[in-house]
């Protein structure tokens, strides 16, 4: 009998398959935003790759969208991105910005 893969472990498995990444986060942010408990549906990505070396921002993101587009196109409302090179990351000494507060919807009216 198979297991049924939460959303986070499917993005983990698809791009850890797809980039072979040297550091990998992937972090639900769902309860930061005015979505039922449990949800599954914003997350922040920050992938160290050798991949992105020779890719621009945009050619980076894309990248990412593309192995996980059918997860965008089913489930995932939001995603934060922070693509790396090994280099970069060792440059900014292993951290990347924190996510803003969620200021929309019906928490933005409370």
């Amino acid at each position: 009998m198979s297991q049924i893969m939460t959303m986070q472990q499917t993005i983990e498995a698809k791009l850890t398959d797809a980039l072979a990444p040297d550091h990998l986060e992937v972090i639900n942010e769902s309860h930061m935003h005015n979505v039922a408990e449990g949800s599954e549906s914003h997350f922040k990505l920050i992938i160290v790759a050798g991949r992105f070396q020779d890719l621009n921002l945009i050619g980076r993101h894309q990248l990412v969208n593309s192995i996980l587009a059918h997860e965008l196109k089913d489930g995932i409302h939001a995603l934060s991105l922070r693509t790396l090179t090994p280099e970069e990351w060792t440059d900014r000494g292993g951290e990347t910005t924190a996510s803003p507060p969620c200021l929309g919807g019906a928490k933005a009216e409370n």
